[in-house]
């Protein structure tokens, strides 16, 4: 069945089936594998991307649910310089990389939201974002350089 998906930016039109999860749509039909598969079941927010603005674990959202625009890591900016981006890279935050797009994906939704957030904020809102190699302090500080905080 084709549909129709904004991501990016462009429209694509897509011939895949309606529960198809957007993260395979998105790596194995359009080719964006910035976005990673951790677990399947939105426990570990590696597959984490935007939808209408919103950070969504694209692992369990079926294609026929996308109604609003996507926004993948590749779309988060032209160059890479979007302010969480540049702090990730200030901060040296990656060490396998594996978590990074979506742990990026959902400090740029959480800073539109809350764009002076206290440590306790940004642990809250980044509290189902695992990364495996324990960042997590550089995560926050990142953030908070990112928030201008």
């Amino acid at each position: 069945m084709a549909m129709s998906i904004n991501v990016n930016g462009k429209s694509h039109s897509v011939d895949v089936p309606a529960d198809m999860p957007l993260l395979w749509v998105l790596r194995d039909t359009l080719g964006l594998t910035g976005t990673k598969f951790g677990c399947g079941i939105a426990q570990c927010g590696a597959c984490t991307v935007h939808i209408g603005g919103q950070a969504t674990r694209s692992c369990v959202v079926p294609i026929s649910a996308v109604k609003a625009p996507v926004t993948t890591i590749e779309g988060l900016s032209k160059n890479g310089d979007h302010p969480v981006q540049k702090a990730w890279l200030a901060h040296n935050v990656a060490q396998c990389g594996y978590c990074q797009a979506g742990q990026i994906m959902q400090a740029a939704a959480f800073l539109k939201q809350n764009p002076k957030p206290s440590d306790e904020d940004i642990d809250a809102a980044m509290q189902g974002n695992i990364c495996r190699c324990g960042t997590y302090t550089r995560i926050r500080q990142a953030i908070k350089d990112a928030a201008g905080v």
